[in-house]
C-alpha cells in the first residue's frame, strides 16, 4: 500500500516499527501536492519546506523513542485557523497576505502532539457556502467521478471541501475543518471520509477566525473513525482564552472504537425523511439501520418536531453573527486596504473590494436581521425557535442514546449545477443544520457507493459531550459498511 493511502493509525504504527521514516512519509504527502494540487486546487498556502523540516525533527524524536500520539503525521489545515508565521487568507481576498504573529489554540494542540503541517486547505471564503465555490482562490475539485463522466467537475462540499478533499485524494492523512452548520459533516459525505463535529465548546475557538461565533466548532476529518478519535484527543480540551470553551476532562476516544453496541438505542427521526431525499441516499439510511440493529442496537423512532425550522432559522443567526464579525474588517487594523476620499469611502471601497459575493450577500442579510424594526420580528423570534430546537434534542435524548440521520440529501453536485440559485444551495445543510444549532455532537460515515458511483455518507448525532458513543456507533457503521473506495483523482494513480 503507498503511504499516501494509509491511516493515521497505521501510518503512527509503521513510524514506530522504523518501516519507514517520517520525512519518507511527508515527502510522499508533498510530492503528491505538487502532483495533484494544481487541479485539484485543495491547498491555498502548500507547505513543503516547512513540513519537511519538521519531519525530520520527527525522526529525531523517534529515534530517541519520544514519540507522541501525532508524531510524523502529515495533516491538512483549513485556512480558517491562525498558524503563527504562515500566511491565513479564511480564503478571502481582505485577508490574502494576512501572516498571523500566534497560533491557534487547535492547531497548538496538534504541534504539541507531534503533527507536521503541509499546507493551509482551501475553503469557502470565511467558511460560508455549501460547495468550495466561493474561494477567492479559486473553488476546488472533488476528487470522485461519476460513473462515464470524466470530465465532470463536482463540488466537494463546504465549506471544509479543501480539508476533505486532500484527504480523500491523499495529499493527507487528516485535516482541521470548521463546522458551523455542516461543514465538516457535508463534504465528508461527498468526498466518502469521516468528518466528525465535536459538542459546542469541546475544541476550543481561539485563534479561528470567527463565522457565526455561537455555531462555530473546529473538528478533524480523516479517513476513518479511528482517526478522528485519534485526532479529537489532541484536538479537545480546555482553553481559558476561549470564553465558550468548556472545563471537562478529555476522554480516551481512541477506547470507543469497536466497543459493543447491544442495547444501544438509536432513534430514527420521522422528520428527516424530507422531501428532496434521494432514493438512493434513503436506501443507504435504511441499510444503515439495519446493520446497527444487526449489532445488537435497539431501533426507535422519534420525533424532532422543528426540525423544519432548521433551517431558517439558522440563515437568520449566523449571517446576524457574521455581520457583527466581519464589521472588524475595515482596512484601518490588518488585511487589505483600499484608499478612499473619506473614512466612508475607504470602508466602502475596502470592503467592497474584500468581500465576495456570498459574503456580502450574508452580512447583508445580518444587518438587516439586526436593523431597527426587525430585531424582533427575526433575530429574536429565531433564537426562541433555536431554544425549541434544542428542546427537542434534549427531550429526545431522553429516550434514545444517539441519532441516525442522512448527511445530506443527495450525493456531490457538479460545479454550475446550483450556483445560481443561492436557496438551493443553501438547502444542502438542511440535515446538518439542527444538530448545530443545538450545539450537540455529530459526524458523517462513508457507508456506500450511489448509482453514479459517488460516495453517500449518514449522520450520527449524540449527547453533548458524548462523542464516545458517536464514535462507537460510527466505528460499527464503518466496520459494516467496510467502505474501501478510492476516488478517481489520487495520490497512487493519480489520473
Amino acid at each position: 500500500m503507498s503511504l499516501t493511502e494509509l491511516t493515521i493509525a497505521d501510518a503512527a504504527a509503521g513510524l514506530r516499527k522504523r518501516a519507514f521514516s517520517a520525512v519518507e512519509l511527508v515527502r510522499a504527502h508533498t510530492d503528491a501536492i505538487g502532483a495533484l494540487n494544481p487541479r485539484l486546487n485543495a491547498y491555498i498556502t502548500p507547505t513543503a519546506d516547512a513540513a519537511l523540516e519538521a519531519a525530520a525533527h520527527a525522526d529525531a524524536a523517534l529515534a530517541r523513542d519520544e514519540a507522541k500520539p501525532l508524531t510524523g503525521i502529515p495533516l491538512g489545515i483549513k485556512d480558517l485557523f491562525c498558524t503563527r508565521g504562515v500566511r491565513t487568507t479564511a480564503a478571502s481576498n481582505i485577508l490574502k497576505n494576512f501572516v498571523p504573529p500566534y497560533e491557534s489554540t487547535v492547531t497548538a494542540n496538534l504541534l504539541r502532539d507531534g503533527a507536521v503541517f503541509v499546507g493551509k486547505t482551501n475553503l469557502d471564503e470565511f467558511a460560508m457556502g455549501s460547495a468550495n465555490i466561493t474561494s477567492a482562490f479559486g473553488p476546488v475539485e472533488n476528487p470522485w467521478k461519476r460513473k462515464g463522466e470524466a470530465d465532470t467537475v463536482l463540488v466537494p462540499g463546504g465549506s471544509s471541501g479543501g480539508s476533505a478533499a486532500a484527504v480523500a485524494a491523499g495529499l493527507a492523512m487528516g485535516a482541521t475543518g470548521t463546522d458551523t452548520g455542516g461543514s465538516i459533516r457535508q463534504p465528508a459525505a461527498y468526498c466518502g471520509i469521516v468528518g466528525l463535529k465535536p459538542t459546542y465548546g469541546r475544541c476550543s475557538r481561539f485563534g479561528t477566525i470567527a463565522y457565526a461565533s455561537s455555531l462555530d466548532q473546529a473538528g478533524p476529518m480523516a479517513r476513518s473513525v479511528r482517526d478522528c478519535a485519534i485526532m479529537l484527543q489532541s484536538m479537545a480540551g480546555f482553553d481559558p482564552r476561549d470564553s465558550t470553551s468548556v472545563d471537562r476532562d478529555v476522554p480516551d476516544y481512541s477506547a470507543a472504537i469497536g466497543r459493543s453496541l447491544k442495547g444501544l438505542k438509536v432513534g430514527i427521526p420521522r422528520e428527516y425523511r424530507a422531501e428532496g431525499l434521494s432514493a438512493e441516499i434513503g436506501a443507504a439510511w435504511q441499510q444503515g439501520i439495519e446493520w446497527l440493529r444487526a449489532a445488537g442496537c435497539e431501533i426507535v423512532d422519534v420525533s424532532l418536531p422543528h426540525t423544519k425550522y432548521g433551517l431558517a432559522t439558522y440563515y437568520i443567526v449566523a449571517p446576524a453573527e457574521c455581520s457583527s464579525n466581519l464589521a472588524r474588517y475595515d482596512g484601518l487594523r490588518f488585511g487589505e486596504r483600499v484608499e478612499g476620499q473619506t473614512l466612508d469611502a475607504m470602508y466602502e471601497a475596502t470592503r467592497r473590494a474584500g468581500f465576495g459575493p456570498e459574503v456580502r450577500r450574508r452580512i447583508m442579510m445580518g444587518t438587516y436581521v439586526l436593523s431597527a424594526g426587525y430585531y424582533d420580528a427575526y433575530y429574536l423570534k429565531a433564537q426562541k425557535v433555536r431554544t425549541l430546537i434544542r428542546r427537542d434534542f434534549t427531550e429526545c435524548f431522553q429516550q434514545v442514546d444517539v441519532l441516525l440521520t442522512p448527511t445530506a440529501p443527495t450525493s456531490a453536485f457538479a460545479q454550475g449545477e446550483q450556483s445560481d440559485d443561492p436557496v438551493q444551495m443553501y438547502l444542502n445543510d438542511i440535515f446538518t443544520v439542527p444538530a448545530s444549532m443545538a450545539g450537540m455532537p455529530a459526524m458523517s460515515v462513508p457507508v456506500g457507493l450511489g448509482d453514479t458511483g459517488l460516495p453517500l455518507g449518514l449522520q450520527l448525532i449524540g449527547r453533548p459531550f458524548d462523542e464516545e458513543t458517536l464514535l462507537a456507533a460510527g466505528s460499527a457503521l464503518e466496520s459494516a459498511a467496510g467502505f474501501t473506495h478510492r476516488p478517481a483523482i489520487r495520490a497512487e494513480g493519480a489520473k
